[in-house]
């Protein structure tokens, strides 16, 4: 048996956000894998498969069943240590539940020598930093995966929270702002409404293929606060102040 075409079909469920298709068909790669008879064509190496529990562990993060996951991530370092993509993905979910932190941190140092120029590793650090309460030491890299990811609203959202957190208020509030434009999840963009409103924002959500209510949005008397205007389109959020 050939690992790549349970890659492939994996692959093909996971870019459908089937996360559940994904992990049946890497359940079924694994158990031929721990039969010994599933490797890579021309490396009789375990090392070659590596990737079937790193996407494993993937689909069943997705799926929040991370008592699956981490074992799944884990399995793959121990295949192919110090693999920058698993030290940031095993790393930054123990980071995200508050867990193991130490180690998470350890994990992404590693993943960041391996890789310098990955923003979304860089925010992984960044956010362990900010995890342990160490904000200040999160600033610097926080900002440096801001200008290598400039677009990506996780990480934009990161940045607004750390600059909250060293005092930079209205950087943070602008920072959040600029998240929802991004086009976060449905999810992720509540939540970063939730904290505009809680840290001083009025926050009014509308359709943004509604001109007349967009025009009306703007042209609001203040209501006594900054105010985050979130409008909703096809292409996503987008926001103003």
């Amino acid at each position: 048996d050939d690992m790549r075409g349970y890659l492939a079909l994996g692959g093909v469920y996971a870019s459908k956000e089937d996360y559940a298709g994904a992990a049946k068909v890497y359940d079924r790669a694994v158990e031929r894998i721990e039969a010994k008879k599933f490797s890579m064509p021309g490396d009789p190496k375990d090392v070659a498969n590596w990737n079937v529990y790193y996407q494993r562990g993937i689909a069943y993060e997705r799926l929040k069943q991370w008592p699956k996951a981490e074992p799944s991530f884990r399995k793959a370092l121990e295949l192919f240590p110090n693999q920058p993509q698993v030290l940031n993905y095993l790393g930054y979910g123990l980071v995200d539940r508050g867990e193991k932190l130490d180690e998470a941190l350890g994990m992404i140092e590693k993943a960041v020598a391996a890789d310098p120029q990955q923003g979304y590793i860089i925010d992984s650090l960044a956010w362990a930093m900010f995890k342990l309460g160490r904000y200040d030491e999160a600033l610097d890299p926080m900002e440096r995966a801001s200008l290598l990811e400039p677009v990506d609203p996780i990480v934009t959202d990161h940045l607004g929270d750390v600059y909250w957190a060293v005092g930079r208020n209205r950087e943070a509030g602008y920072q959040w702002q600029r998240a929802l434009s991004y086009d976060p999840t449905e999810e992720q963009a509540k939540r970063i409404q939730r904290k505009l409103w809680a840290f001083g924002y009025a926050v009014r959500s509308l359709d943004g293929h509604d001109w007349a209510h967009v025009f009306d949005a703007l042209t609001a008397q203040a209501v006594g606060k900054p105010t985050a205007i979130v409008a909703r389109t096809v292409k996503g959020w987008g926001t103003t102040e």
